[in-house]
C-alpha cells in the first residue's frame, strides 16, 4: 500500500518511518527541497532529526499532489495553526474512501476550533467517515530508534478506527483504539499547555513535589474543558490524557518543556523561539485554550497562569506565588461522590 504523509517535521517523519519499516511505500511530504533531497539520498531528516537513519522504503516529495496520487492511507502532521490552509488546498485531490489520520496537537487561533473541528468543517462531508486522530506519549527520536511505544488511535467510525489501529501497528509500535474524538484532541492539545508549567517549575528549581502538583491539576484543567467539549472523562486517564501528559512535563526531549523550563530560567519568549528549529505548539495552544475557557465559563488557573508569563510578560516567580496564594477549595470540585445512606449516620 502506498502512504501518503503530509508533513516533515519530526512526528511526522517519525510515523512515516513506522509505516516504512513494515513495508509500506511511504511517500513524505515536504514544502523544504533540502529535506526532500535529505531524505531520499540520505535516508535523514538533517534539518529535524539529525543522524537518524530512516528506513529505505521512505521517500520524500516536494509535489503535495505527487504524495496523494493512489494513496491508500493519509497522515496528515501539519502544525494546527496552518492545517486549515494545507487542508483547503488539498480537498479537492484527495483520494476518496481512504483512511485520513490526523497527527496534528492543538487548538486554532481565533476560531478556538479543536483539530477534529477543523478537519471536520474544511473537508466536504464524504471524508468524515474516514478521520482518524492519532496521539499518546510518543517522542519522535524514540520512535524512530524503535523504542517501544504506545498511541491511541481515535475515530468515531469504529470499522475505521480498527483498520488504522491495524496499519499502525508493529513490533514496537502498539495502538489501542477509542470512538472519543474530542478527549483525544482535548489531552494531545493542553497537555502541551501544562508541559510548560512543569518546565517553568523546574527552570526555577522548585522540585518534584511541584511538579507532581502540576500535572495533577493540569489534568484536572484538562479534564474539565474536555468534558464541557463533550469527552468522556475516563479517556483522560489513558495514553492520550495522562499517559501524554506525564511524558510531555518530565522528558528532555519535550519542546514545550523545554520553552516553560528556560522562561524559568530567565529567557524572554523571542529568544526561546528564535533558537528552537521546531514549532513549540504549546505557545500558541495556549493562547486559544485560554480564550476558549473564558468563552466556555471554565476556570483553569494553570493555563491562566502560563498564558500571563507567555504573553503578559510576568515574573514566572510572581506567577507561582500568586497560583498558591489561590483561595482553597475542595479538589474535585462540581465531581463530589453521593454519600451512602449508611454514611449518614
Amino acid at each position: 500500500m502506498k502512504v501518503s504523509v503530509l508533513g516533515s517535521g519530526s512526528f511526522g517523519t517519525a510515523l512515516a518511518s513506522v509505516l516504512a519499516d513494515k513495508g509500506e511505500d511511504v511517500l513524505l511530504w515536504a514544502r523544504n527541497p533540502e529535506i526532500v533531497e535529505s531524505v531520499n539520498q540520505a535516508h535523514e531528516n538533517k534539518r529535524y532529526l539529525p543522524g537518524m537513519r530512516l528506513p529505505d522504503k521512505l521517500k520524500a516529495t516536494a509535489d503535495i499532489e505527487e504524495s496523494l496520487k493512489d494513496a491508500g492511507m493519509i497522515v496528515v502532521a501539519i502544525p494546527s495553526q496552518s492545517l486549515a490552509g494545507v487542508l483547503r488546498d488539498i480537498s479537492g485531490s484527495l483520494p476518496a474512501g481512504v483512511p485520513l489520520v490526523s497527527a496534528a496537537k492543538g487548538i486554532e487561533k481565533g476560531t478556538l476550533r479543536l483539530v477534529s473541528e477543523i478537519f471536520e468543517e474544511e473537508l466536504p462531508g464524504k471524508f468524515h467517515r474516514n478521520l482518524t486522530y492519532l496521539s499518546g506519549p510518543s517522542f519522535a527520536k524514540e520512535i524512530i530508534q524503535k523504542i517501544p511505544t504506545v498511541v491511541s488511535i481515535a475515530a468515531r467510525d469504529d470499522e475505521v478506527g480498527e483498520q488504522v489501529q491495524h496499519h499502525f501497528y508493529h513490533g514496537y509500535f502498539r495502538t489501542y483504539r477509542t470512538q472519543d474524538v474530542v478527549g483525544v484532541e482535548v489531552g494531545g492539545a493542553l497537555k502541551n499547555v501544562i508541559a510548560i508549567a512543569a518546565g517553568v517549575s523546574d527552570g526555577l528549581q522548585l522540585g518534584h513535589n511541584t511538579r507532581a502538583a502540576i500535572i495533577t491539576r493540569g489534568l484536572a484543567e484538562i479534564t474539565r474543558l474536555g468534558v464541557t467539549k463533550g469527552a468522556d472523562p475516563i479517556t483522560f486517564l489513558g495514553l492520550a490524557g495522562m499517559g501524554d501528559l506525564v511524558l510531555t512535563c518530565t522528558g528532555d526531549l519535550s519542546r514545550n518543556r523545554t520553552v516553560g523550563k528556560k522562561l524559568g530560567e530567565g529567557m524572554k519568549l523571542n529568544d526561546i523561539i528564535a533558537e528552537m528549529n521546531q514549532v513549540a505548539e504549546g505557545v500558541d495552544t495556549t493562547a486559544s485554550a485560554h480564550d476558549l475557557a473564558k468563552k466556555l465559563g471554565l476556570e483553569l488557573a494553570i493555563t491562566d497562569a502560563v498564558y500571563a508569563m507567555l504573553y503578559k510578560d510576568l515574573e514566572p516567580a510572581s506567577v507561582a506565588r500568586e497560583l498558591m496564594s489561590r483561595g482553597l477549595k475542595k479538589e474535585m470540585e462540581g465531581h463530589e461522590p453521593r454519600r451512602r445512606s449508611s454514611d449518614r449516620g
